[in-house]
Parts: structure tokens; C-alpha cells; sequence
């Protein structure tokens, strides 16, 4: 049986040699904003779990939480089918009963950014609660801590805020400014696993962090997602709500791993109930799978050398497209060092073109492009609606939504594909310029 499983997985290796090579042809191939880098080993380990049948989360999965959580120096990783499930279980573990006095209830306010992407902010209303909005930064896309100063109400219980497109906000100020207001601080890290601030992994700054392993991510496991605590009491509520809110925390086929499982008694049911079915929080199933892991280990060996491309890549447009006209170019938050999401550019009030024109340009050369996420969300009819507040005129959020567009900088764009974006941003913005009018 090992001989024929070994030269199954032999051969999906030799599959993937012959169908991994495509020849890049400008303005034919098409340049994705993002997308999973897949090699040899992903599609090996994801088809050698398929052989096991490990069809459900076990020991590929808890193998992974282990190696996640020592990655970012934490003591708890629980992986999760999403990563706007982990924002789902971040916010709503800051519920629990068992939380007391700390416990958020409805009503209670979060801090966050209008302008990003939704699931950062609709944990906020699904558990009830009031999302406080307030605008970013021209530039580095983030919101400052005076913002969020500034926007502390009577009943601010908490702060949930992503590092926008990989470039860290200021969390560590961010940090000590919900420490000296008793918040909770939740690091959307879904955009920026592997940036720094202060020589520092983002994640491991706030109460609770969470990830991404959706292709677009930097590292994938097809879906999924992840939520990182270094506060083990969070991790067992995290944990509880995930696994359909039961109080056991024995693994799947697990039993008694605590020798009580028939000694205890909770809430009013008869003394002796098996543990393995009491539930102390109304919560979900939001697990992954065995294959999900599987591949996310395989990922997780490169992430490293998937930042650094990152890096090469940004740093390589910035570098080029500086003093080209009408362009805002995007700036690191002081401090940080971002393994960068994407490139984004602001298409400036004086500019001869429009966003419209320059991304349909880039379009037509089958460079692919994407929007600041949902702008101003609360221009969006999904929360037109909702109870919340907004703190300050929302004026960059605004801009963005009208004039901000953002290009890929993700592994899988080699250097010559990131030429072939800056000659065609700076050919259409050169000849749309008044000295090219002019001439």
C-alpha cells in the first residue's frame, strides 16, 4: 500500500511539473490584482491527505495551529473555515458571559475604519453592537490614534481595525491607548500576515488577531481562516464558539481527556450530564478540514520568501512610478515594514484622467485591478439602516471611494510582469499630462 501511495504522489508531482509553466505575453496574460502561488508541495500534501481521507479537521489542522501560533510567538491558533468567520469569533468570544464585567453587550460601541472591507465591521452588528466609524489616512489607508482617541464615547468597549492592504496602523499606540481605556483591541491581520511595526509581527499586538487563507491571502488554503490569542482564557471562548458553543474541549473523537467527562453539573441540568454535550455559549460550527490544512502547511513553509516577493515587488513600483503625474503614491506607516497586499493609488484632484479612465486603460492590457475594498461603507446600502455612529466628517474615506484603485504586487507577478504595469501606468498618465498636451 506504501508503494502505491508513494507513486500516486510521485506522479501528481510529475503533473504539476509538466502543467505549472506558462509563458507571460503582454497585454495577453492576464495580471491578477492577486492569487495563490502553488507549487509541487501544495498539490502533493493537499492529494496525500485526500489518500487518507482526512476529511475533517484532526491532525493536519492541529499540527497547523501549532506551527501558526509559534510562527507569530503566541500560545493559540484556532483555525476556522474563513477569515471573516475569525472575525465572526474574535468579536463575539468578547461576549461571553464569562468575560463578566468586561463582557460586550448590545448596545456597546466598537471603534473601527469606514473604509475597508465589510467583515471587519458586521461582527459588530450581528453581536448586536454599535460600530463608531472614523476616517483613514490618505496614503497609508489607515486610521491614526488620535482618531480613535478622539471617538471614545461612555459606552466604547472596543477596537477592531484592519492593517489596510498589509501596511500596519500605528498598533502599538493603538495598543496602549486601549489599555489605558480597558478596550479590547482585535487586529484584523487578514491583509498582512508577515508585516512588522517596531520590528514586531502585526497580530501579536492586540487582544485577539485574525487571518485569512482565502487565495488572495499570503498564504492559502483554498478557504479558511484564523483567529491568534496570547490570552488563554479568549482562545477557550474563541474555541467554545467555534465548535457549536459546547463547554467539553476534548478534540473529536476524543473522550474524557479530563476524567470528567460524567462528574460535572452546569447550568440546571442533572449532575453526571456527558460534558461532551453541554454548551455554555450559543455559538457555531465554523471549523476547517484536514485537506484545508494540509495545504496551509505546505504555504506555511514559504510565507518568509511570499513576504519578500511582496516587498521586492512594491519597492520596485513605488521606486518607478515616483513624480509621475496625477498619481498619490502609497507610503509605509512610520515605523512599519509591510509584506504589502497590493499597490494603491489615488488618482489626484488635479489629474488630466479620471480613476475611470486610467483603470480602464490598465483593464484593456489585461492588468487586473481592484477597488479599495467597499470605500466608505457607509455609503453602501447594507448599512444605510444599522444603528451606528460616525465620528468626525469622513472626508478621505470619501476621496477614496471616489478615486482610489489598487494593482497586485503578490508572489505570483515576476519582475517583468511588475514592469510591464509601471510602463503601462506611466504611458497613460505621461501622455494624459499638459507638458505631453503641449508638445
Amino acid at each position: 500500500m506504501h508503494n502505491t501511495k508513494q507513486r500516486i504522489l510521485d506522479l501528481v508531482a510529475e503533473y504539476h511539473r509538466e502543467n505549472s509553466e506558462k509563458e507571460f505575453v503582454p497585454g495577453t496574460s492576464p495580471l491578477l490584482a492577486s492569487g495563490a502561488v502553488l507549487a509541487e508541495q501544495d498539490r502533493v500534501g493537499l492529494v496525500e491527505a485526500a489518500l487518507e481521507m482526512r476529511i475533517a479537521a484532526g491532525t493536519s489542522s492541529q499540527r497547523f495551529e501549532r506551527r501558526f501560533a509559534r510562527y507569530f510567538g503566541l500560545r493559540k491558533a484556532h483555525l476556522t473555515n474563513s477569515g471573516s468567520s475569525a472575525n465572526l469569533l474574535a468579536l463575539s468570544a468578547l461576549t461571553s458571559p464569562q468575560l463578566q464585567d468586561r463582557r460586550l453587550v448590545p448596545g456597546d460601541e466598537v471603534i473601527t475604519a469606514a473604509a475597508g472591507f465589510p467583515t471587519t465591521v458586521n461582527p459588530i452588528l450581528q453581536n448586536g453592537l454599535v460600530p463608531v466609524f472614523v476616517d483613514v489616512e490618505l496614503g497609508t489607508y489607515n486610521t491614526t490614534p488620535d482618531r480613535v482617541a478622539a471617538a471614545i464615547g461612555p459606552r466604547t468597549r472596543a477596537i477592531m481595525l484592519a492593517h489596510s492592504l498589509g501596511n500596519p496602523f500605528e498598533v502599538r499606540a493603538m495598543a496602549e491607548l486601549a489599555e489605558q481605556h480597558d478596550l479590547f483591541l482585535i487586529e484584523d491581520n487578514c491583509d498582512a500576515v508577515g508585516s512588522r511595526y517596531e520590528g514586531k509581527l502585526t497580530g501579536t499586538f492586540g487582544d485577539l488577531a485574525t487571518v485569512s487563507f482565502y487565495p488572495a491571502h499570503h498564504i492559502t488554503m483554498g478557504e479558511g481562516g484564523c483567529v491568534l490569542t496570547d490570552n488563554l482564557a479568549l482562545a477557550r471562548l474563541v474555541e467554545s464558539m467555534r465548535d457549536w458553543g459546547r463547554d467539553c474541549w476534548c478534540e473529536p473523537g476524543e473522550d474524557d481527556k479530563c476524567l470528567k467527562r460524567f462528574d460535572q453539573q452546569l447550568g440546571t441540568l442533572p449532575p453526571g450530564y456527558d460534558h461532551k454535550y453541554i454548551f455554555s455559549h450559543v455559538g457555531y460550527n465554523l471549523k476547517s478540514t484536514d485537506l484545508q490544512a494540509a495545504l496551509g502547511l505546505a504555504q506555511l513553509d514559504r510565507v518568509d520568501d511570499f513576504g519578500s516577493a511582496r516587498r521586492r515587488n512594491w519597492s520596485r513600483m513605488r521606486a518607478a512610478l515616483d513624480g509621475v503625474p496625477g498619481l498619490l503614491l502609497p507610503e509605509p506607516t512610520p515605523g512599519a515594514d509591510p509584506s504589502w497586499f497590493g499597490f494603491v493609488l489615488t488618482v489626484l484632484p488635479e489629474a488630466t484622467y479620471s480613476r475611470r479612465e486610467l483603470v480602464a486603460f490598465l483593464e484593456s492590457r489585461k492588468i487586473h485591478t481592484r477597488r479599495f475594498f467597499g470605500g466608505n461603507l457607509t455609503r453602501h446600502p447594507a448599512y444605510l439602516d444599522t444603528g451606528h455612529r460616525v465620528h468626525g466628517e469622513l472626508t478621505n474615506s470619501d476621496i477614496l471611494t471616489e478615486s482610489t484603485f489598487w494593482v497586485g504586487v503578490y508572489p505570483g507577478l515576476s519582475v517583468e510582469m511588475i514592469d510591464y504595469i509601471i510602463e503601462s501606468i506611466t504611458e497613460f498618465a505621461v501622455r494624459r499630462s499638459p507638458a505631453a498636451a503641449m508638445s
